[in-house]
């Protein structure tokens, strides 16, 4: 007697969970930021651009003042993410202490003057509060996806992880 093969797609053999997504996807736009802010054309007067400081003239679609320091900075930060991504426990930290530290930098920003021999970040309102909101973000998602270890699938099934 012979069986038949089903039709069905198989899931693949390994699963992640919601924050380790989360993970993938803040750390992807983080990296993209970074780059992105060395291409002439996206980030304007990218002649005027400074190594770090406010001096520097480079914004960011035109509207987020750039400096290496801190292109360089949204890379690494892209890349921790990208590779934090890899377990639940390395991929909450990442959204936690990441949320933090964007958070420190929204305070900086609101608590030094623009033009300031503190500002050795180029930050201007724009960035400010773009800080602000991916430091919420992060932490919220790391309290918030960070609740369940079982990854299920759309209809709350327990998907088979690669130990099964």
């Amino acid at each position: 007697m012979t069986t038949q093969k089903s039709s069905r797609l198989k899931r693949p053999s390994f699963t992640l969970l919601a924050v380790q997504c989360a993970a993938i996807l803040v750390g992807s736009v983080l990296l993209a930021m970074g780059i992105l802010g060395f291409i002439p054309g996206v980030t304007t007067d990218i002649d005027s651009m400074r190594w770090a400081g406010h001096q520097s003239g480079a914004a960011l679609f035109g509207v987020f003042q750039v400096s290496v320091v801190l292109n360089l900075f949204h890379v690494l930060m892209g890349i921790a993410g990208l590779v934090l991504a890899r377990s639940y426990a390395r991929s909450r930290t990442y959204l936690l202490g990441g949320g933090v530290v964007f958070l420190g930098l929204w305070i900086h920003g609101l608590v030094t003057a623009p033009d300031g021999p503190a500002n050795i970040l180029p930050v201007n309102g724009a960035d400010t509060w773009l800080h602000f909101g991916f430091g919420v973000a992060m932490v919220i998602l790391a309290l918030t996806l960070a609740g369940a270890r079982v990854p299920t699938g759309a209809r709350g099934e327990v998907l088979p992880t690669e130990m099964e």
